[in-house]
């Protein structure tokens, strides 16, 4: 009797349920008048206007690819298919009425310019449109080498490279120095490769191609506040100050590097364990410069550059950049490359301690690279950026208690140790090692442009 009275509760339950879907379902199909229906005949375009409501008024000839444009006109709803000049528009049917159709403009620059839109009927009819398709000019976001000499391969990263057979496209360096035609070895959409002239000038870059012209955000040899170029040449730092100065090497020394701008910073000369935090090897891989104003080693936030940058930007609108070099014989697997701004407060020359190094209240930037594989920088040198906004983590790679502040910049220690992360020299196992070898120059805090 039990098992029957359950049954039938369950039937209760499953009829009702049934009835109170087949409810659903017929009042959404009632409640949605302007559901889409792909309809007949054809349609009829009046103008269009930009997207966004904010600018409902205005009305367009032509958008940026990837803008988002609002055709206005009657039987919208026919339009089966949708391209500017002959590159294919994704519709979306939610915002398409009968009179208006709401659809971003392709990302792909066009290869046969009409300068129309057409719009495809599903019974085939095509109808087209006046509209130009607007392509920017260059971006120029960065280069794989700031500091690259005279006849080395660097490469420009960005979008909208576009080598016309018309107009080819060109680099034009500071002082309006060209970069010769034949230097120029590669060129994708977001790349291009190029062989440094032996007349390459410091400063901004210029790309220009038949769409415009678009300057780097970055400078070429940038020698705006480098706090460290170990031998003076550009007015930074020639050493550490504290337990570890780092080993400062001069071009020449090693034969696996090639120095870029005279001394450098070099670390190496042991094993890295791969097991998380698995070494300490303080010697080999780190670098400290604590403060002693009284000995001529001055705070970095009292550096005039230093104290104008961080007066004018805050710490949130700068990066970090130095140039490294690790050597393909020598590659990277284990433990992250910290890099700590110290206030006097923490450390200076006169507590000598390396206490600071896990203090949880002292964010870092962590860089660690090799997580997707042993990292080396392929035989050439190449230039780093780290945002100080990112500059947010412990020693374990955790969540720091706070970000930077401008009081954080007196002193600066580096170290390749810990990070939170397992190596990835080989299978995985904690006895596992890497001995990576590292050579770093510049170091230099400028804007993030």
């Amino acid at each position: 009797m039990k098992t029957t009275m359950k049954n039938i509760l369950n039937n209760k339950w499953f009829l009702g349920a049934a009835a109170l879907l087949m409810g659903v379902t017929a009042v959404s199909c009632e409640d949605q008048p302007d559901k889409f229906e792909l309809t007949s005949g054809s349609p009829v375009v009046k103008y269009i206007r930009p997207g966004g409501i904010e600018n409902a008024d205005s009305l367009l000839t032509g958008a940026y690819l990837d803008n988002l444009v609002c055709l206005v006109g009657d039987n919208l709803t026919s339009i089966h298919e949708i391209y500017f000049n002959d590159q294919k528009a994704i519709l979306n049917t939610s915002y398409i009425t009968d009179h208006t159709l709401l659809v971003n403009v392709p990302s792909n620059i066009p290869e046969t310019v009409t300068n129309k839109i057409y719009m495809h009927t599903a019974d085939g009819n095509v109808v087209d449109y006046d509209f130009n398709v607007l392509v920017p000019g260059p971006s120029v976001r960065s280069i794989s080498c700031e500091y690259a000499t005279a006849g080395t391969e660097v490469t420009i990263y960005g979008d909208y490279f576009i080598d016309d057979p018309n107009v080819p496209l060109s680099i034009t360096m500071a002082g309006n120095v060209n970069v010769p035609q034949d230097n120029i070895t590669s060129i994708t959409k977001t790349a291009i490769k190029f062989i440094v002239p032996e007349n390459a000038t410091a400063g901004y870059m210029n790309v220009n191609s038949i769409y415009g012209s678009g300057r780097s955000a970055f400078q070429f040899r940038d020698t705006r506040n480098i706090l460290f170029d170990w031998d003076g040449s550009h007015g930074g730092l020639q050493s550490g100050h504290g337990w570890r100065n780092g080993m400062i090497h001069a071009p020449g020394d090693d034969a696996d590097i090639p120095a870029i701008d005279g001394n450098y910073l070099y670390f190496g000369g042991t094993e890295i364990k791969n097991a998380i935090g698995g070494t300490w090897a303080e010697d080999q891989f780190c670098l400290n410069y604590w403060p002693e104003p009284s000995a001529g080693y001055p705070t970095l936030s009292s550096l005039p550059e230093m104290a104008a940058m961080l007066e004018t930007y805050g710490v949130a609108n700068l990066q970090l950049k130095m140039e490294v070099f690790i050597p393909e014989a020598n590659p990277w697997a284990s433990a992250a490359m910290q890099i700590m701004f110290t206030p006097s407060s923490v450390v200076d020359f006169s507590t000598a301690s390396n206490g600071y190094y896990g203090n949880t209240d002292l964010p870092r930037g962590l860089w660690n690279p090799w997580q997707s594989g042993a990292f080396s920088t392929g035989g050439q040198w190449q230039t780093i950026a780290l945002p100080l906004n990112t500059f947010t983590y412990t020693n374990e790679g955790k969540p720091a208690s706070r970000g930077l502040n401008k009081a954080d910049f007196d002193g600066l220690t580096i170290f390749v140790w810990h990070g939170g992360v397992q190596g990835v020299a080989g299978s995985g196992g904690d006895d596992e090692t890497c001995n990576p070898v590292f050579a770093i120059d510049n170091i230099r805090v400028v804007p993030v442009e």
